[in-house]
């Protein structure tokens, strides 16, 4: 779909191609995907092209006209930053509510934005077993938006939780990295031959995602590693993104 006929649809009425089509099979797509295994039970997958990209264009102008977007003041290291890029909350009622930095967003309900509903059933088709309850959406409006390194390790999502994050729009990169840990010994500390055959650091990881993919990261992800989504120098468009959370009641 070319920018002229995604800004018509931005201003189109809601429609029913925001619904998932029927021949969208979310047990299927998800076969394309390939799993990571970080170590120590941390598991990442990912799925470059899970959803249809025509209907990844219809659900991106909805979120990016009907959302209410905000930008939140926070409070980091004793100062007060406007956080760099736009988020909502959407959560199932009567969950307990979520805080970060000082900021306590609003829970909006899942049926205040009904495509929400449509892509929650198709991720939760393709994950068997989970039970996400909760969504933290974030737009990236431009290449200096971004979220710094953090992990969503609070108590409220339990020691292992299962998030899954769905982009829509630009590509942007995610990069992980393993958390500093005291019993780690220094590299100094290993054997040249050892420290000569890595090609590879074990510790970070970089994932493009792109419009319509899916990354899940599970097990013990959130204690053991950090994530961002860093600033780039190239200009760049939207990126809207969806983190599917459980919230422990």
């Amino acid at each position: 779909m070319n920018s002229l006929m995604r800004k018509l649809t931005a201003n189109a009425d809601p429609a029913p191609s925001t619904s998932s089509p029927s021949e969208f099979d979310p047990t299927e797509s998800v076969r394309k995907g390939k799993s990571f295994d970080l170590g120590h039970g941390s598991e990442v997958f990912h799925v470059p092209r899970f959803f249809p990209a025509e209907q990844s264009w219809a659900w991106f102008d909805y979120l990016n006209k009907h959302v209410p977007w905000s930008r939140p003041t926070l409070r980091i290291f004793g100062r007060n930053l406007v956080q760099p890029r736009d988020s909502c909350y959407v959560a199932a009622e009567g969950l307990p509510a979520i805080s970060y930095n000082g900021h306590t967003p609003r829970a909006y309900s899942w049926d205040d934005f009904p495509p929400l509903k449509d892509i929650l059933d198709a991720v939760h088709k393709a994950l068997p077993g989970s039970r996400f309850n909760s969504l933290v959406l974030n737009r990236y409006d431009g290449n200096n938006d971004y979220v710094s390194w953090h992990s969503d390790d609070e108590v409220l999502y339990g020691p292992t939780p299962e998030i899954a994050s769905v982009t829509f729009g630009c590509e942007r990169e995610f990069l992980l990295k393993k958390k500093p840990s005291k019993m780690s010994p220094a590299s100094g500390d290993e054997p040249k031959s050892k420290r000569l055959r890595k090609s590879h650091d074990p510790d970070q990881h970089s994932f493009v995602l792109k419009h319509g993919s899916l990354l899940v990261r599970k097990g013990y992800t959130q204690r053991d590693w950090l994530h961002s989504v860093p600033k780039r120098a190239k200009p760049m468009s939207i990126r809207i993104n969806l983190t599917f959370r459980c919230v422990l009641r």
